[in-house]
């Protein structure tokens, strides 16, 4: 297979110029204007960002994208599906105010904003999936199935259950709908050392479906309620809520890139992943710890999978910023692992290559 073409500027600018003007060469080098936008309702799919959280991309991106698809004739909207778990974001009306809280609005973004599966998360559309060894039929929210052109805005950062977050995390698992996210996150269920536990029921006020529950101010979580989002192990302050060891964050990878095809397949999609505020968490979470390595750059390409890998290898090559979580983690050449060692982002990538999306073997290329 030939390699696939990858896009990059970096952040440097001289006067009279700007970075969303290099975003806008960018995105025009790697060949957006092939597309045909013409009357066509195109979905920018971003994540708007959890209110606390800091490190979700400024929406000066999001208008500099949106005018670019105007110009050619197209009619952008931006959108991302609710979240299943408990928090600022789990219905539209919610969402959209927390979207607004963090500037995005069609004043800012010159574009609306739709909540792909609509009020409550279950406006969706059950989608094939050819070739899917663990979903035969993906749940994804009805607005981005509606758009005649799907276009990825990522901020690309590490995560805890998949190793980063670029374009496929944003494809696969952000245009599920809340069903469609349970089906995605039910391959691994935690556990509690209770030794550990201080019964602060943190963990019951993030759950969404009553699955921790309490004997003697200890925790243990209930396995027939858990969907295994995992949001328990991120609010826990002891550290005493833990991931089963069951491989189940590689299932999930491969959900994702199972949704992700179901979600680009037969109509014309690009990508496009901003490498700054590389924080080592997600997005979802309402606060952000510190970057772990310098800023990179912007990256384009009409393949999300050799565009995530070109990410990864470019974050790989930066050194660790020494107050960070990755500075504080035991050295190794790949760094995602070293911040979350039960994860494997290469199990996502591999899969989607054996779907068919894309190709992990890219050429990259430079735009000043």
């Amino acid at each position: 297979m030939n390699k696939s073409k990858v896009y990059y500027t970096n952040l440097r600018v001289k006067p009279g110029d700007s970075l969303l003007m290099k975003l806008e060469r960018l995105i025009r080098a790697a060949g957006i204007d092939t597309i045909d936008f013409a009357g066509k309702f195109t979905a920018i799919k971003i994540h708007f960002g959890e209110p606390g959280n800091l490190a979700y991309l400024r929406p000066n991106y999001a208008k500099a994208v949106a005018d670019v698809v105007k110009s050619l004739g197209g009619k952008p909207f931006l959108t991302d599906c609710n979240t299943l778990y408990v928090r600022a974001r789990k219905d539209a009306l919610e969402h959209m105010e927390s979207a607004y809280t963090n500037g995005f609005s069609p004043f800012s973004t010159g574009c609306h904003i739709i909540i792909a599966d609509g009020l409550k998360g279950t406006d969706e559309v059950y989608v094939p999936v050819k070739g899917g060894e663990y979903v035969k039929e993906a749940k994804i929210g009805r607005a981005v199935m509606d758009a005649d052109v799907f276009l990825t805005l990522s901020h690309f950062k590490g995560h805890e259950c998949t190793g980063f977050g670029g374009a496929l995390k944003n494809i696969g698992m952000g245009c599920g709908s809340r069903a469609g996210k349970m089906e995605m996150h039910s391959a691994g269920k935690p556990h509690v050392n209770q030794k550990l536990c201080i019964g602060c029921k943190k963990c019951a006020q993030i759950c969404a479906h009553d699955a921790p529950e309490f004997k003697d101010l200890k925790a243990a979580i209930n396995h027939d309620k858990c969907v295994g989002c995992g949001r328990c192990l991120g609010v826990c302050p002891k550290d005493a809520i833990c991931p089963a060891s069951d491989e189940s964050n590689d299932i999930l990878n491969c959900k994702i890139a199972e949704y992700t095809k179901a979600v680009i397949e037969d109509r014309p999609n690009f990508h496009i992943n901003l490498v700054v505020d590389v924080s080592p968490y997600c997005d979802c979470h309402a606060e952000n710890d510190a970057a772990i390595v310098p800023d990179v750059g912007f990256f384009a390409s009409f393949d999300p999978v050799a565009l995530d890998v070109a990410c990864a290898d470019a974050v790989n090559a930066q050194p660790a910023i020494s107050d960070s979580c990755l500075g504080e983690a035991p050295k190794e050449e790949d760094h995602f692992h070293a911040v979350s060692p039960s994860t494997n982002w290469k199990s996502c990538m591999e899969h989607a290559v054996k779907l068919g999306i894309g190709n992990m073997e890219y050429e990259l290329i430079q735009v000043k």
